[in-house]
């Protein structure tokens, strides 16, 4: 249960740095509540997670969860480029998290 904990903390995390994005720097009011709410919620949730799962684990896989899928955002909602580099910078990312997952007991 706890790495669905994990996992739903990181997508809050996707949610949040995006959410820096359409803040503009917390000067628009509705992105900015959501995008400390979302803060809130993906600490909160991470700090539940780390309750039974390594910290250095946890918070390894909490900040791929939000690197990678920031990466992907950014493509999909800002055009960001996408080029052989960053596909497989992401792609070690993955790999780095998959390996934590198998080394955690």
């Amino acid at each position: 249960m706890n790495w669905i904990i994990l996992l739903t903390a990181g997508l809050f995390e996707i949610a949040w740095a995006i959410g820096l994005k359409y803040s503009e720097g917390f000067t628009r009011l509705w992105p900015t509540v959501g995008t400390l709410v979302a803060m809130a919620i993906s600490v909160w949730m991470l700090g539940i997670a780390m309750k039974s799962l390594p910290v250095g684990t946890a918070y390894a896989i909490w900040v791929g969860v939000g690197a990678v899928g920031t990466v992907i955002l950014g493509v999909v909602l800002f055009d960001e480029p996408v080029n052989a580099l960053r596909i497989g910078s992401v792609a070690l990312i993955i790999a780095g998290m998959v390996g934590l997952k198998l080394a955690t007991p």
